[in-house]
């Protein structure tokens, strides 16, 4: 209660400006970041508050999010997520990736973006400049981080990239690792390569993801001849909320 109350009489005086100014300061100064983690740190809602992230507020993800990521929390993963924000400006985005740098203590944050963002990075967060249709600059990336536990897809939204984006980078997951890909809406959105009046069309990023559900349950198919493929044999369940979809790998 006094730490609310408290909270509350700094931001009053404090312009939008200003309270960025010094969430900025908080994410790279160790001793302000750690009494960030050691109040609001298992939190992860409250982390995208602070830091001024859509990932709730504008939408509600980290309360899935933080209900398959917790086993996550205190082990030393690696972190890849497709978009920084901001768009072409260097010096806005990043928030997502300074929540998730408070919410896993030990571990490495990586992401990429089609713009400049490396006025973004800080200590346990890496940015790198190239597209997520770039099979040549993803192969790059995913060489220089390793293995990676978690992705996420908050990058352009169009759905032929988002295919071709898990295409790629699923395989290069870590066993036991989780893909995530936000704003599925776009799968409805014709400027976006989506289709709201023929919902079956193959074509849209959730009937790719629709399909993967059957590789769930190839061992019941009754062809006489069927060879199962890398989603049957590496895809161990797939979970869709709105807006939102969680593909965990064997």
């Amino acid at each position: 209660m006094l730490v609310t109350k408290l909270k509350k009489k700094i931001q009053k005086k404090l312009s939008k400006e200003q309270s960025i100014k010094l969430l900025n300061f908080a994410s790279r100064n160790k001793v302000a970041g750690f009494f960030i983690g050691f109040l609001w740190g298992r939190n992860l809602s409250k982390l995208a508050v602070i830091y001024n992230t859509d990932k709730y507020g504008t939408h509600y993800y980290t309360p899935n999010y933080q209900k398959y990521f917790k086993q996550f929390k205190y082990k030393k993963i690696k972190l890849l997520e497709i978009g920084v924000g901001g768009y072409n400006s260097p010096y806005k985005g990043g928030s997502s990736l300074r929540m998730w740098k408070r919410y896993f203590p030990f571990g490495r944050i990586f992401s990429l973006d089609i713009y400049d963002k490396s006025p973004q990075e800080e200590y346990r967060i890496k940015i790198y400049k190239g597209s997520q249709i770039d099979f040549s600059f993803l192969e790059k990336t995913v060489a220089d981080i390793g293995e990676i536990d978690l992705i996420i897809d908050d990058g352009s939204h169009i759905n032929n990239h988002v295919i071709t984006s898990f295409e790629y980078l699923f395989p290069k997951l870590k066993n036991g690792g989780i893909y995530v890909v936000e704003d599925t809406q776009t799968s409805y959105w014709k400027d976006f390569g989506g289709d709201s009046e023929d919902l079956k069309n193959a074509d849209t990023l959730m009937n790719f993801f629709k399909k993967i559900t059957d590789s769930l349950n190839h061992k019941e198919y009754h062809k006489k001849e069927y060879t199962p493929n890398y989603y049957d044999e590496n895809v161990s369940s797939i979970h869709f909320y709105h807006n939102m979809v969680f593909i965990f790998k064997k």
